[in-house]
């Protein structure tokens, strides 16, 4: 297959707003050993991208600089060992480029298209899936019959938590910004959500025994707050902080009780860390999506070109579940 020599991408301008993201030229990328290049259908929006536009989440080495960590499309040339052939089609996560007409990333980190999902649905995937499995499962260690919490449960990672954590029967709890957000949780698997807005989601677990396992993506003043709904021996996993990473702590509350804090980043991990969630997730949860039992959520879909648009909507926390970019 011949491929153009360049191709349509958004770049990011310099630090700053969603107004920094601009349309540009850039080469195609070549693949190589043991990579793929995808002819992009559609790229996942996801909250690490508006961070790296920020200048505030700076790609690997060797990564592109252009924003996207997942997307969805067909194979379009594979170096040596990639382990796909041309005309493949799959959903990958990336290392960075995914808002561009073509990407380039290890073979090891692609997927094949759940049965019956289409590929706008298949760019949703990667990233939330992803990191939901290594940090709720690999990490986390949940188990059935247990209480689980997921903060922003109508986001992204929320709604992916929910479903996977009631497909493999813990009892989910979730937070959430208004009374439609939180019927959009309750829909999705959650016994209870709640509105922050509202409710005091402490009080709500100490009287449910405590929460097993937390998964929380705010920081600040929820770290403590967190500590005190979790149960004995209850684990707390944070995966960003939109509130920010520095907040007084007693941590006699952690050795007293038995508590586990710990946490993760998804992009800076080795190749065969993602390697490994990848065949994880291949296993264990793409039967469930050919299957139907669960399903991302979408929220919008943007042209390439209004790459802006997207980030504002994701920005403005109006937006329930997925946002992507048509390629």
């Amino acid at each position: 297959m011949s491929l153009p020599t360049t191709m349509r991408a958004v770049e990011i301008s310099e630090p700053g707003g969603p107004e920094v993201l601009r349309l540009c030229e850039r080469p195609v990328p070549t693949p190589q050993a043991g990579e793929i290049v995808i002819r992009v259908a559609y790229a996942g929006v996801n909250r690490p991208d508006a961070l790296q536009r920020a200048g505030s989440y700076a790609p690997p080495k060797g990564a592109s600089d252009l924003p996207g960590l997942e997307a969805a499309g067909e194979v379009v040339a594979a170096g040596p060992g990639a382990g796909w052939s041309v005309g493949d089609q799959v959903c990958a996560l990336l290392p960075g480029g995914g808002y561009a007409e073509y990407v380039a990333t290890p073979g090891a980190h692609a997927l094949p298209i759940p049965d019956g999902m289409d590929l706008k649905q298949a760019a949703c995937l990667p990233e939330t899936f992803f990191t939901v499995w290594s940090n709720v499962f690999m990490r986390g260690g949940l188990q059935a019959g247990e209480r689980f919490l997921v903060h922003g449960g109508s986001s992204g990672i929320g709604t992916t938590a929910i479903q996977l954590a009631h497909a493999f029967g813990a009892r989910v709890f979730a937070t959430a910004g208004s009374d439609d957000k939180c019927a959009a949780c309750t829909r999705l698997g959650a016994e209870r959500a709640i509105n922050y807005r509202d409710e005091d989601f402490v009080d709500i677990l100490r009287a449910e025994g405590g929460a097993n396992l937390i998964l929380d993506m705010v920081g600040g003043d929820y770290l403590p707050r967190n500590v005190k709904a979790l149960g004995d021996d209850g684990r707390l996993v944070q995966i960003a902080f939109l509130q920010g990473p520095k907040v007084a702590l007693n941590f006699a509350h952690v050795m007293m009780r038995r508590l586990t804090i710990t946490g993760s980043t998804l992009r800076p991990q080795s190749d065969q860390a993602k390697a490994a969630i990848t065949e994880a997730l291949r296993d264990r949860v793409w039967p469930l999506l050919s299957a139907g039992r669960i399903a991302p959520v979408m929220d919008s879909e943007f042209p390439l070109e209004n790459a802006a648009d997207a980030h504002a909507r994701m920005e403005s926390s109006a937006h329930i579940g997925k946002i992507v970019l048509a390629v």
